[in-house]
């Protein structure tokens, strides 16, 4: 059973930046999808940018191109986001996720089967 553990996240400025990692222990199929959701008080959790073990195609949700970079390393088995210009709007609880996938495109949160237990972003002046 894959378990994945998250690291990075806090309070930063508008404007600034912040790192995301997360890595997966335990056995997991290699074919598999991986990246983060987020969820803010009172909405749902949303794609916020997934990357592909094999094809390391990534994907990101439309608010966050051109800011986020997501990136894996498949011989640590992490996945990072590199948040750059960071938006109040941005300010959510952030949770790694992975599952076993053909592909990333369009994926929605109840795709995933595996999950962090998240962390906090905050972006306030």
């Amino acid at each position: 059973q894959a378990q994945l553990v998250e690291s990075g996240g806090g309070s930063v400025q508008p404007g600034g930046s912040l790192r995301l990692s997360c890595t997966v222990s335990g056995d997991i199929v290699d074919n598999y999808c991986m990246g983060w959701f987020r969820q803010a008080p009172g909405r749902g959790r949303e794609g916020v940018a997934l990357i592909h073990r094999r094809t390391e195609m990534p994907y990101y949700a439309d608010s966050v191109k051109g800011r986020f970079t997501i990136s894996h390393d498949n011989a640590k088995k992490t996945v990072y986001l590199q948040m750059n210009g960071l938006e109040p709007e941005d300010t959510a609880m952030y949770y790694c996720a992975a599952a076993q996938r053909l592909s990333c495109l369009g994926d929605r949160a109840y795709d995933y089967n595996y999950w962090g237990q998240g962390t906090q972003v905050t972006v306030s002046s």
